[in-house]
């Protein structure tokens, strides 16, 4: 099949760092050198689309390794932004695959869905028991000329996570506006923007529940806020929120505490600018 884009990354450690064992990229897709901002050894990779953003029929697959103890942080270089589809929805196809020991960050810009997009996300994480994974996704509710909130047609984002080869999280997320009203109850309820979490590690405790608790609740006031545990070690969140920003803020305060707590590592900062 030939995909707009196509990113393969698979990495490894050696030597105290990780690094990639195989990378390859065409088309739309392009990936920054590795960046290793403190002395982990963990890299920060950028995704960039130097297309600007999704158009019609675009179809886009991302293939990514993690070797038995390897560290990752992926990231976006920007938000990705789904233009006018008035035909064929763009597709993004995402495999992962952990193995023990093994730590992903996944943390893109949010999704900007102009007036009539479509949009199908797919992720699928399979993950040995013994690795860690922290996964992250924003939607705004889009851009229009006029202003309009929620003027595109149609988003569908579904998250697939295997652990050991069972199924242990399945997510969808579906926002139609002209078939739902999005600001009603149990939907937005109000809000503009609305972000989810996935956290699935085996170093999840009650204590470390009773801290995340602290941890959000500095900064929950703009915001409504569900967490949950998974059938599997590890918990999600979601919130409901008027800005990127109060989302950000709190998954930050949320990934610091997965990476200082669970595995000894500094805050991070992505800086983009």
């Amino acid at each position: 099949m030939e995909w707009t884009g196509y990113l393969r990354l698979a990495v490894a450690p050696k030597q105290g760092k990780t690094i990639a064992t195989d990378l390859y990229y065409e088309n739309a897709f392009k990936l920054t050198r590795p960046l290793y901002p403190d002395e982990s050894g963990q890299p920060h990779y950028y995704i960039l689309n130097p297309g600007g953003g999704y158009v019609d029929g675009d179809r886009y697959k991302l293939d990514i390794e993690l070797a038995e103890d390897a560290r990752l942080l992926l990231t976006t270089q920007s938000s990705t932004k789904v233009y006018k589809t008035r035909n064929t929805a763009p597709v993004q196809d995402m495999e992962i695959r952990m193995k023990k020991g093994s730590f992903l960050e996944y943390v893109p810009d949010p999704l900007i869905a102009y007036r009539h997009a479509q949009y199908k996300q797919k992720t699928t994480i399979r993950m040995e028991r013994g690795s860690t994974l922290i996964l992250s996704d924003i939607v705004t509710p889009g851009w229009s000329p006029d202003g309009e909130l929620f003027s595109y047609d149609r988003l569908r984002l579904k998250t697939e996570i295997y652990v050991d080869g069972d199924l242990a999280v399945y997510d969808q997320v579906r926002l139609a506006p002209s078939e739902q009203d999005l600001t009603g109850i149990g939907l937005l309820e109000g809000y503009t923007h609305f972000g989810s979490l996935i956290v699935v590690g085996e170093q999840m405790t009650s204590d470390f529940l009773d801290q995340l608790y602290e941890a959000m609740d500095a900064g929950i006031a703009p915001c409504r806020v569900g967490l949950s545990m998974l059938p599997v070690s590890g918990f999600s969140v979601r919130v409901l929120a008027s800005s990127t920003q109060d989302i950000e803020r709190l998954f930050a305060a949320c990934q610091r505490l997965v990476r200082e707590q669970w595995l000894g590592l500094k805050p991070v900062f992505l800086r983009k600018y």
